[in-house]
């Protein structure tokens, strides 16, 4: 009688991953876009400090994404998911006694650190942990559910903070943090199959062993730069855009409403494309995948300076939602299948560090060119440009190639097409 067939625990593990993505909530700019203004009003403090305090938080909070790389790869991801969760919470939790201009920095500096930063590494290489030959559409998977998740949280959070204020509903957020996601992370996740005697994807046919990259032969890989830099282009773009969307909508004519309506219509055909990208990246290479999203970034960073109707405006929210989709797959899957497991953690969280300071320095680029040119369109078209030049390195990049491990002695490095 043939054995009854389990469910490969490694799809647990991955819920919890996607379950800490979204936790990533208060860290992340669409987050505190949902208290900014109440806060600035509470606070009594003007939007120039506020966004001064922010660039800060944000550049020194993508210095936890390095140490957060190091205590992964050395204890494992069960114990560091669950002590970010953690500090998180905690952190989230004591903002709403919160005065002043000092805990203001103080707090959003530790909110980017443990949420944007710290917990986005634990909770991407946590799947690259347990899915190696089907980790691409493990990551299709996961982009599918992440965005979902922030689908529902937020309308759900901002409906909140309307109608009971941002210190009670940012305090909510913290105990659900608390003693929802950190226990539920104790309680399932576990750091790799080996723990739980299991095959790596669930499988036990004969398959090669591949040795893994170290971080620095990771980092002396112009692969690593081509997607690293590609993905922090991408973060750049993202991050000034979703800030200012509304002043450059209404800059071309249109007024706030159009810009909800380009929300809706990238973000639902990006969870399309997270889910397309992911079986793609099944059937070609990830250079060419990735060769593909930075394509439409480009497509999308021309269109949006000739936008003239609402038709142009929602052609360019469907571009731009593809792109992000099929850019986001590849950041999620692209490190531990080309690197490796055994140090995935550093080799993440040296390209989350590179991501965080792009999407820190994206929405003052944008800021200083309409200061300066009266416009947006001149950051357009040279992001445009740079977006092409890293679509073609991407398309053509050559990957290392790990070879296959005999015996307990690791095979020395060797460079090549793959």
């Amino acid at each position: 009688m043939q054995a009854r067939k389990t469910i490969y625990y490694g799809w647990a593990n991955l819920a919890v991953a996607a379950l800490a993505m979204v936790a990533t909530l208060p860290g992340r700019t669409q987050g505190l876009g949902l208290v900014t203004e109440s806060l600035i009003a509470d606070l009594h403090i003007d939007r120039v400090t506020y966004a001064t305090i922010n660039l800060w938080a944000t550049l020194i909070g993508a210095a936890f994404c390095l140490p957060c790389g190091r205590l992964l790869d050395r204890y494992g991801s069960r114990i560091v998911l669950t002590l970010t969760v953690l500090f998180l919470g905690a952190t989230v939790v004591g903002m709403r006694a919160m005065q002043g201009v000092a805990a203001l920095s103080i707090a959003i500096t530790l909110t980017r650190g443990f949420g944007q930063s710290a917990l986005s590494v634990v909770s991407l290489a946590l799947v690259g942990k347990w899915f190696a030959r089907r980790l691409n559409l493990a990551m299709g998977v996961y982009a599918l559910l992440v965005g979902i998740g922030f689908i529902a949280a937020f309308p759900s959070v901002g409906a909140a903070v309307l109608k009971y204020g941002w210190r009670a509903s940012w305090g909510s957020i913290g105990w659900v943090l608390l003693l929802i996601v950190a226990p539920v992370s104790w309680a399932i996740v576990r750091n790799q199959p080996e723990d739980r005697g299991l095959e790596l994807d669930g499988v036990s046919e004969p398959v090669a062993t591949l040795t893994d990259l170290t971080t620095g032969e990771a980092l002396r890989s112009p692969a690593f730069w081509i997607f690293a830099l590609s993905s922090s282009l991408f973060g750049l773009v993202y991050s000034g855009i979703s800030l200012f969307n509304e002043s450059i909508l209404v800059e071309r004519g249109f007024n706030a409403s159009v810009y909800h309506d380009v929300l809706v219509i990238s973000t639902m055909l990006g969870l399309l494309a997270n889910f397309g990208g992911g079986w793609l990246a099944t059937k070609m290479p990830i250079q060419r995948l990735s060769g593909i999203g930075m394509a439409a970034l480009a497509v999308a960073l021309v269109l949006l300076p000739l936008v003239r109707t609402y038709t142009h405006v929602l052609i360019y929210g469907a571009i731009m939602g593809i792109a992000g989709g099929v850019v986001t797959v590849v950041f999620f899957s692209v490190w531990g299948q080309v690197f490796g497991r055994a140090h995935l953690g550093r080799i993440q969280g040296c390209a989350q560090t590179m991501t965080v300071f792009a999407s820190a320095v994206g929405p003052l680029l944008l800021a200083e060119t309409l200061r300066s040119t009266g416009s947006y369109d001149f950051i357009f078209n040279l992001l445009a440009v740079l977006t092409v030049a890293l679509g073609l390195g991407a398309w053509f990049a050559t990957l290392p190639v790990r070879q296959v491990a005999h015996g307990p002695d690791r095979i020395i490095l060797s460079t090549g097409t793959a």
